[in-house]
């Protein structure tokens, strides 16, 4: 089947006018639809894997947070409503405001988001889930476990209480020697492990599970969000898991990374930490983004002012973003070109988002805006957050940051940009698409009260710190002494925050009168014009629709009736089992049919002993830990042992005569586009490392120790090199086929693992001999901390090593089907570029 020139996959576009056929599919096509996407039973429902029902859940547990995180904020606010007060003691105080911050950005911000994405991205799509379903709801259930161990922390003493950022040395093992930091460090570490996952998912999906003629011109605007957020966690998480790493090898090794009298400087920790904090913010902010130019347009009945302006903005926040994480750091002493670069970069920021700000005042402006209660919430956001970003860019100014800095001006300027740019258009988006999953639509008349409530309380909560900040107030203080004109800032802040917070209480009161999810939905009240309002059931749309704008439901008239008759792609089962279109990712032409999984329990197992294995490791219960681990592994390995099984036919018709294969490997495959984000997620860890060293290296207050003799460096470099090539020759051989190719490229794969696992091992070694011990100084820290990186990813190849192995043996490795050959070469040649850095980069700076 061949394609005109410019096609992506030799699909012909003229098939589809083929669509829509005449007359309705026959009706046990549907009934065989419904019985393989059936309703979950009894305890199906902890393993149900539909986005459907993940989607709901994970908003449902991100939500529960924002309450727990809002309960916190009110006894904080009780304690500073008047001076010397004694509502909680300073170390209790201290706990709750580490928690309140801990919990908003790192339970409930991210994770409501992302969230949002996966309820809504497959219907947004027209695709039937995502591409990896039991990845999102192992994420999700490894986020609440992980989250509510983490809370309850506070109820037994061991709550964490260095702040959110967790500075050292105040979070080291000297000032704070009992195991609450422990329980952040690696809490966080696990929960940003579960985010990554969700990220990686959303790229794969968005990239490609599109409807069939969904080119990227037609992509729905939230989609666009969620694609550059989940870009940005891939970037710029991994510097929070490696901040946590080492200061946790600090905390349980004496490394000294952050400790300035061995060499090590506590100032890195800031720069890993805000070069994910800052950049978070706008990791919040984007995909709420998307909700408000989606919400907007059908408020106003109008299509979005300058669509395309507003992608660029995305694009244009998610790179600038990143060069701003010093504003954070502008009391530190750092260079004055720094300073100086830093303060553009956070006044540049400013400029996509004031182009998204305008769109939306032009939409609302050009349409009939409708004054409803998610139209209500989109002007209340609005207005919060262009208070918030002023604010902002006042801050931006270093004379004013150094004047302003650490005080309760910041936390208001935090709160007004996170509250209006997340929290208000999130409310939005739950008032517009709860009636898309429930049978009835929330209340008019509650939601109204909600608003007011909500907006009016947020005002004066907040919008007083910024004057009691400039009167001096400091910031994460438990109390504050009277005379000094504080007394009634606090006061109506406190009130401020108790009337949000009867806001928050009506919202939850209309939840639990009108959200009935998972039966039959309320549908498109609200006009909006995007798939997501097709009719759906449990396996999603009926069929998968042809996409010819960025409206449909505005522009195709009867699309919403074809795609119920069943008259578009894959309208019932032809494998027999669960299954989606992919689609390539810049033309959306179809390339396979996706066989999708069915429920079990072993993402959910998974979950369990992988937050047991943290959290296990938290107590210092390390036999108890890696047995916990070990049983992680195995859950994972067993719910992969089936994914590249052979379908019942090699190709089916999904509609039309069109025939798709239902296996393919390669750039094609979902696969290779998941592993290579999980290798753009392990780089940017080694990247930071990098960082990490050098920062070190350049600071080191004595020469640091020569590095080993460069005798073995040839051989080092010799079988990284080797290594790789022969993962590399592997896919080759297997690809060209022929009778004895699966058994060789198996031993080529087991042949590449023994050359980097022989590489590092004589790289440990050769750093042994020389006396390097990691406790006495920085650079033994940094250059251990580099090998034992490796060292994991070096274990991790041969459990790969030996998967692959096994898979042969039982005859699941073939010349046609050599998706498993292909991924693990593509995860040992990383090892063997990471090798070469972690040989090269401690010889390269050696400090001489």
């Amino acid at each position: 089947m061949s394609g005109p020139a410019g096609s992506e996959t030799g699909f012909d576009p003229a098939l589809y006018k083929r669509f829509p056929t005449r007359g309705d599919r026959p009706k046990d096509e549907l009934a065989k639809l419904e019985a393989i996407w059936c309703a979950p039973r009894g305890w199906q429902w902890i393993t149900v894997i539909n986005n459907n029902y993940v989607g709901v859940y994970y908003v449902g547990a991100a939500m529960l947070f924002f309450v727990l995180a809002g309960v916190l904020a009110l006894l904080m606010r009780a304690q500073l409503a008047l001076p010397m007060n004694g509502v909680l003691s300073q170390e209790t105080y201290n706990q709750v405001f580490t928690m309140h911050g801990t919990v908003m950005m790192f339970l409930f911000a991210v994770p409501a988001v992302e969230a949002l994405g996966v309820l809504l991205l497959p219907q947004m799509l027209g695709a039937r889930d995502l591409p990896f379903p039991r990845l999102s709801a192992y994420a999700f259930w490894a986020y609440l476990i992980g989250g509510l161990a983490f809370f309850c922390s506070l109820f037994v003493g061991l709550a964490p209480d260095g702040g959110w950022f967790m500075y050292p040395p105040l979070t080291s093992a000297t000032y704070s020697p009992g195991i609450n930091a422990d329980f952040w460090l690696l809490g966080i570490g696990f929960i940003e492990i579960s985010a990554i996952a969700g990220a990686i998912e959303i790229i794969v999906g968005v990239l490609k599970t599109r409807a069939p003629g969904m080119t990227l011109d037609k992509l729905p605007i939230f989609a666009w969000a969620m694609l550059v957020f989940a870009v940005m966690i891939v970037i710029a998480f991994p510097s929070v898991i490696l901040a946590t790493t080492l200061l946790e090898l600090e905390r349980a090794l004496g490394w000294p990374f952050f400790d300035a009298m061995r060499g090590g400087d506590p100032l890195l920790w800031q720069h890993l930490f805000w070069f994910f904090g800052h950049p978070e913010v706008y990791i919040i902010f984007l995909p709420a983004a998307g909700a408000m130019s989606t919400i907007a347009p059908a408020v106003a009945r109008t299509p979005l002012v300058g669509h395309w302006l507003v992608v660029l903005a995305f694009l244009a926040t998610g790179f600038i973003s990143f060069g701003v994480w010093a504003h954070h750091m502008f009391t530190t002493g750092l260079p004055g070109v720094s300073v100086g670069f830093f303060a553009s970069a956070s006044m540049a920021v400013s400029l996509p988002a004031g182009v998204q700000v305008f769109a939306w005042i032009a939409t609302a402006a050009s349409g009939k805006m409708r004054f409803n209660t998610p139209g209500l919430f989109v002007l209340g956001a609005l207005l919060i957050f262009v208070m918030g970003g002023l604010t902002g860019v006042m801050a931006a100014m270093v004379p004013f940051d150094w004047q302003a800095h650490d005080t309760y001006f910041i936390v208001a300027h935090l709160h007004y940009v996170l509250i209006g740019g997340m929290v208000f258009p999130l409310f939005a988006a739950i008032y517009y698409w709860t009636p898309m999953t429930s049978s009835r639509p929330l209340s008019e008349r509650l939601g109204r009260w909600v608003f007011w409530l909500m907006f009016a309380g947020m005002h004066l909560a907040f919008l007083p710190m910024h004057l009691s900040g400039l009167m001096g107030m400091p910031r994460r203080v438990y109390t504050y002494a009277a005379g000094r004109d504080l007394e009634w800032p606090n006061l109506i802040s406190t009130a401020g925050a108790f009337l949000f917070a009867v806001g928050v209480l009506v919202w939850a009161v209309d939840m639990a009168r009108n959200f009935r999810p998972f039966g039959q939905a309320a549908g498109n009240i609200h006009g909006g014009g995007g798939l997501e309002w097709l009719p759906t059931g449990l396996y999603s749309t009926r069929s998968i629709p042809i996409v010819a704008s960025l409206y449909p439901l505005w522009d195709q008239p009867g699309l919403a009736r074809d795609v119920e008759a069943g008259r578009y792609f894959l309208p019932g089962a032809p494998t027999g089992d669960r299954e989606t279109l992919l689609t390539s990712p810049l033309n959306a032409e179809p390339q396979q049919l996706l066989p999708m999984p069915r429920p079990s329990g072993w993402h959910v197992w998974a979950a369990v002993f992988t937050a047991g294995f943290f959290l296990l490791l938290t107590v210092q219960a390390y036999a108890a830990s890696v047995t916990s681990g070990v049983l992680a592994v195995f859950c994972i390995l067993r719910w992969c042992w089936f994914l590249d099984h052979p379908a019942r036919a090699r190709s089916v018709d999904v509609g039309a005569g069109i025939r798709l294969p239902t296996y393919l490997t390669g750039p094609a495959s979902h696969g290779w586009w998941a592993m290579v984000v999980t290798l753009i997620v392990a780089g940017m860890v080694l990247a930071m490392a990098v960082f990490s060293y050098v920062l070190l290296w350049s600071r080191a207050p004595h020469p640091w120790i020569p590095p080993p003799s460069p005798a073995w460096l040839a051989a080092i470099v010799g079988l990284n090199l080797a290594g790789g090539a022969l993962a590399w020759l592997a896919n080759r051989l297997l690809a060209k086929g022929g009778g004895g190719a699966p058994r060789l490229a198996v031993a080529l794969i087991l042949l590449a693992f023994v050359a980097l696992a022989a590489a590092w091992t004589i790289d440990l070694a050769t750093w042994r001999q020389t006396g390097l011990t990691p406790r006495l100084s920085a650079q033994g820290a940094i250059v251990y901390a580099l090998l034992s990186w490796h060292g994991v990813f070096a274990a991790v190849a041969a459990m790969m090593a030996l998967y692959v192995g096994l898979r042969w043996l039982f005859g699941y490795v073939t010349a046609e089907r050599r998706a498993t050959v292909q991924l693990v070469g593509l995860f040992l040649g990383y090892c063997a570029f990471q090798g070469l850095v972690t040989a090269l980069l401690p010889r390269l700076f050696p400090g001489a």
